[in-house]
This record gives structure tokens, sequence and C-alpha cells, in this order.
């Protein structure tokens, strides 16, 4: 019973870190990564669908990005959400594939990406210490029904803390790690 509680939280606490990973893959550094476009919404069809799915996204060089659709016909589309999104980066067309170049990154805009980092890690705190509170909560509910004693709760409540200890380190280093990526020059 418990360690269903525990395994679960286990997991939802892997998955927050998944996301995080995610979020984090996305934003700039200095270098150009296919992790920076790839889930962009582009309309296909009537249909929000991630650049991912429509073309190869390649690094040919550090600083540009090379898109080149499977379907020459979505090349407006594709060109078109890249405008639209915050990637502040205007893409260059030869009418089969297309060229983003990523230009270095200013002090502020370094400043400015690592004050969005930090309000990501912090959500990420804050989801796996919402998971936290609710498996305590159905470990107090299993020892008020008497289907587990004080000390089987007691015992729950300290591996669910070292779980979440585990995870909230490994956020903090997920954090340094790109922190760092982005401050490099």
């Amino acid at each position: 019973m418990i360690k269903d509680i525990l395994t679960d939280a286990e997991h939802r606490m892997r998955s927050a870190m998944q996301v995080l990973h995610d979020d984090l893959g996305a934003v700039r550094t200095g270098r150009a990564s296919p992790g920076l476009v790839e889930k962009l919404p582009v309309e296909y069809y009537g249909t929000p669908t991630p650049l991912l799915q429509l073309a190869s996204i390649s690094v040919p060089e550090p600083r540009t990005l090379m898109i080149k659709p499977f379907d020459a016909s979505t090349l407006k589309a594709i060109e078109k959400a890249i405008q639209a999104s915050e990637l502040g980066l205007n893409p260059n067309s030869d009418g089969k594939v297309i060229h983003l170049n990523l230009p270095p990154l200013n002090e502020e805009r370094r400043r400015d990406l690592v004050k969005h980092v930090h309000h990501r890690l912090e959500e990420t705190r804050i989801a796996v210490r919402n998971i936290r509170r609710d498996a305590h909560n159905d470990l107090r509910d299993f020892e008020k029904e008497k289907l587990i004693s004080e000390d089987d709760l007691e015992r729950g409540e300290e591996e669910l803390q070292k779980l979440t200890d585990k995870y909230v380190e490994e956020v903090a280093a997920q954090g340094k790690t790109k922190e760092a990526e982005i401050m490099e020059v």
C-alpha cells in the first residue's frame, strides 16, 4: 500500500522533471539547437502540428538551424509560424529549405533567459512539493482508516521526504547546468 503511493509519487515527480527538461531544451543558449524550434506549432491543414513532424531540423553551423520540410507546400506555413513565435528570429528561405541564423545573445537577453529558467525551476519545485503533499495526505488517510500503523506512516513519510529531496536536488542541478549554458559567451 505504502509502496504503491511512493511508486505513484515517484512516477509523477519523474514526469514533472521530464516536462522541465523539455522546457529547458527550448530555452535558447548561445548555440543553435533543434530543441529550440521542434515543438513550434505550425498550421497544417487547419491543425497546429509540431514542426518536428513536418520537417527535419539540422545544425549545419554552430549558430544556424536548417529546416527542410518533408512536404514543400508547408514551407510558407513554417516560415509564418517562426515569425509569429517569441523566438525573434527571421527565417531565410531558398524555396526548399529554411535557414535560421541565431544572433549572439547580449548580456541583458542572457539575464532575461536566466530569470525565465529560474521561474520554470520554481514551478517544477512547487509541482514536486504538491505531489509530496498529495502522497502524504494519502498516507495519513490510510493511517486514519487503520489500514497502516503509525510506524508504517512514519516510515512512509521518511521515504517520501527522501524522494522529494532527491527530485528537488535534481531540479537545482538541471537549473545550474542550463544557467551555465546561457551565461557562457
